[in-house]
């Protein structure tokens, strides 16, 4: 007996021996290539990228991984109960892999042999952590062998707690969420903290398989499974069962953001972005967590972009209808199933509806919409739609609905509760809609500081991401000439110096013919002085007067506020032949209305690295008063003034006051309505390619640009007064209510004398058309008048010109 025992005891030697050999070799294969666990103690997540409006807002964010990363000692014990309860019950006991949780898997994995089951797994919470962050997640007897040893050196160089921390911020969730406090706020807009027991449940539910617990897709099996963590947790003892039926009965709804939380404004951030990935590069922007602090106000953001659709709209409406979006057989009643397979045009705006046609009478057109509801477009809500015709002409105005619209023809169309004229229309009315087949761009800076506060770059993002207020180089025509005048002023004239408005006449060179350029109006005017001739735009004024002061002087001052890198020199570019951008122009402008300063225009105010650490501010004077801890009434900083000098402020001034007079008398008279002291100038080029206004508030700067994409003539009579203008007045009507009429500040030196409009010489007793004309002191008018003709420079005594002559080139007719 002995024997036996002793050979049973010699072969168990063997197998123990056997095994531990075994196990040895295993673990050496296995862990020689394992990947270093170390590196988890330097872990710094990819993380989003937040760009916030000026108000706090949020406007983008950027990231390849939604996470938002949380210390462990900011996380609610109430979502790492539910966590703890759902996957790892026994996570502050094990070693890093619970033998229990195995032994049980393996029993109830071979009983469910056969049943159709899904296997059981027995993962700890350090487990999930090798394989998130270290292993891939290959389904293998290999890689589990490898999670527990790693999960077993992880365990011995780290705490618990740290050993969560990683997890709870790197286990995705679904909804783009990585992170308890990404997904917090992507299911419920939530912070961590503000969780209820069901919701916070809900996340715990979710490691297992996002996509099988979907709160809307699979909102049954959402509910049973953030139910079961619910019983978890009352078994845990986390929870009363009081606590439990309570959380069982609240519903599972996802909360999107609250559309006041979020600044709307896709160009802005798109032109962000762009900066950022300059700045930083692509990747410190998608991984690195960055917070930016923009200038975007977004009251102004959104009236930028309620003026610029509806210009663009107006405009479009003035040059006919273009047809339906799509045409069905209406053959079965069933148009609702042929309707909603209709995609709806790509820059359709958020009111708008497909709707199609169901029938044609003479006070409308019965219309069906997707969702099976009918409604009526009136007649005079097709008033508009007249066919179109070559070089955007158009033709009569529809006298039926049966001239516009056809049975089967499906448009977009809008609710509508008044006419054209105030009457009240009945329930179920609309109006006929068309996305404009022109575009535009708006920009609004601070003249101050450079900071844009608004932007928009087209008439719809989704449509179109090309911004055509920072990347389309067009065309400025007549915006252009505040910048010949100026140069002008800088010279020694004045806004009453004549100037000769007569034919103008040059030889071009050899095969090129004669340039003869004209003014909008097709007459000439004679002496006239030079405030009337920025007032209404005189185009032979304005080449006189570049021919006198010499094209490099009107070059270098384009220059010099950076409307251009570089000007040709060449008589045509004083009529805005010359391309420049939106942004650049109005910033020009800006730079005009404070007075001469150089300003650079910014959209970013701050960036914060990922540790908080301020790596970028657009002001970057130090100011210590600035950062008291309280307020007590102590004098209000003040920071010094380090802007460059750029345009003499006099002469600035006075362009401005000329300017003011464009919208009080000239060719910007339809922005008088706004009721404010505002400045501006419009510009159209030659066969109404481009039209432009850009002007400004004392404390406002503002551009407008409409035109085809790919230049076409925007139609007989279409101007920057009668396109870009209602524009810029619509939106200073709504940036400028409820402010006080602030008037433009007149800098010392400045001489103000009432002067007779029309022949530049003082006012006297009688006069009716009398201006408060701003000149510089001696400057003033005396007696005698010259006449500023192009052909005789005052200063020099010499015919004028670039090098001696005037440098012509070809461009008429930009008024």
């Amino acid at each position: 007996m002995l024997k036996i025992l002793g050979a049973l005891f010699s072969v168990l030697c063997v197998i123990v021996l056997i095994a531990g050999v075994g196990l040895l070799y295993g673990y050496y294969h296995y862990a020689r290539d394992l990947p270093d666990y170390r590196q988890l103690a330097k872990y710094d997540p990819p993380t989003v990228t937040r760009v916030h409006a000026g108000d706090g807002r949020l406007l983008a964010e950027f990231s390849l991984e939604k996470r938002v990363y949380v210390p462990i000692q900011a996380i609610p014990q109430r979502v790492i109960n539910a966590f703890l309860a759902a996957e790892d019950k026994n996570f502050y006991n094990h070693p890093g892999v619970d033998f229990r949780s195995v032994a049980r898997a393996i029993i109830t994995n071979i009983i469910n042999i056969g049943r159709g089951r899904r296997p059981v797994g027995a993962s700890t919470i350090t487990q999930q952590v090798a394989k998130n962050f270290l292993l891939t997640n290959e389904v293998s007897v290999e890689r589990k062998i490898k999670e527990a040893i790693l999960a077993f050196r992880i365990e011995q160089a780290f705490s618990k707690h740290r050993i969560l921390e990683l997890y709870l911020n790197e286990i995705f969730l679904g909804f783009r969420s990585y992170g308890v406090a990404a997904a917090a706020l992507n299911y419920f807009n939530k912070s961590l903290d503000s969780l209820s027991v069901a919701e916070a449940a809900y996340l715990a539910a979710l490691p297992k398989g996002p996509n099988n617990y979907h709160p809307v897709r699979k909102h049954d099996a959402a509910v049973i499974r953030r139910n079961w963590v619910i019983g978890r947790l009352v078994k845990e003892g986390y929870i009363t069962a009081e606590e439990a039926q309570l959380a069982t009965a609240e519903p599972l709804e996802v909360v999107r953001r609250d559309p006041t939380e979020v600044a709307e404004a896709d160009y802005f951030a798109e032109e962000v972005r762009r900066e950022l990935v300059r700045l930083y590069g692509e990747e410190k922007l998608y991984q690195g967590g960055l917070s930016v602090r923009t200038t975007l106000d977004p009251r102004l953001q959104n009236a930028a972009d309620t003026a610029l659709r509806q210009g663009l709209i107006d405009y479009d409406r003035r040059h006919g209808w273009r047809g339906p979006v799509a045409k069905l057989k209406l053959e079965t009643a069933e148009w609702t199933s042929q309707l909603a397979e209709v995609a709806a045009p790509k820059g359709a705006l958020a009111p708008w509806r497909l709707a199609v046609v169901l029938g044609v009478g003479g006070g409308g057109a019965q219309i069906g919409l997707a969702d099976g509801g009918e409604g009526v477009l009136p007649m005079t809500e097709l008033a508009w739609a007249r066919p179109p015709l070559e070089g955007q002409k158009v033709g009569p105005a529809p006298k039926s609905p049966g001239e516009v619209l056809e049975v089967g023809d499906v448009v977009m169309v809008e609710p509508v509760a008044k006419g054209p004229k105030g009457q009240d229309y009945p329930a179920g009315s609309y109006g006929l809609r068309q996305i404009p087949a022109i575009n535009g761009a708006i920009v609004a800076i601070d003249p101050h500081t450079g900071r844009v506060l608004a932007m928009a770059g087209g008439f719809s993002f989704k449509a179109s991401v090309f911004n055509r207020a920072t990347q389309a180089a067009r065309q400025p025509g007549s915006a252009f000439k505040p910048l010949v005048y100026l140069a002008a002023l800088e010279q020694g004239l004045t806004p009453s110096t004549i100037v000769l408005d007569a034919p103008f006449v040059a030889d071009q060179g050899a095969g090129r013919g004669k340039w003869k350029p004209g003014n909008y109006t097709k007459r000439f005017y004679g002496p006239t002085p030079m405030r009337i001739g920025i007032e209404k735009s005189r185009n032979l004024m304005t080449i006189r007067l570049a021919q006198t002061i010499g094209m490099d002087m009107v070059a270098e001052t384009a220059e010099r506020m950076e409307v251009v890198d570089y000007l040709p020199r060449q008589l045509s570019m004083s009529l805005g032949a010359g391309e420049t951008t939106l942004l650049r122009l109005t910033t020009a402008y800006a730079m005009l209305v404070n007075g001469g300063h150089r300003i650079k225009p910014t959209l970013i105010d701050r960036v914060q690295d990922g540790q908080g650490r301020s790596v970028f501010r657009h002001d970057e004077r130090d100011c210590l008063a600035c950062q008291a801890d309280l307020w007590l009434d102590q004098p209000v900083p003040e920071l010094p003034d380090e802007r460059e000098r750029i345009a003499d402020p006099a002469s600035a001034y006075q362009i401005v006051s000329m300017l003011q007079g464009v919208v009080e008398r000239g060719t910007g008279v339809r922005i008088k309505a706004v009721g404010k002291p505002l400045g501006g100038k419009t510009g159209t080029t030659n066969d109404s390619l481009d039209t432009w206004f850009v002007g400004f508030s004392p404390d406002l700067a503002v551009g407008v640009f409409a035109g085809f994409d790919e230049p076409r003539t925007l139609g007989p009579k279409e101007t920057g007064s009668s396109v870009a203008a209602p524009i810029f007045r619509d939106f200073m009507a709504a940036a400028l209510k409820d402010q006080p009429a602030i008037p433009f500040r007149i800098p010392a030196g400045i001489r103000l004398v009432r002067v007779n409009q029309d022949t530049g010489r003082l006012a006297k007793p009688g006069d009716r058309k009398v201006v408060l004309e701003a000149f510089k002191p001696g400057s003033e008018p005396s007696g005698a008048q010259v006449v500023i003709d192009g052909g005789y420079n005052p200063w020099t005594g010499n015919s004028s010109g670039s090098e001696g002559g005037p440098a012509l080139t070809g461009d008429s007719g930009l008024y």
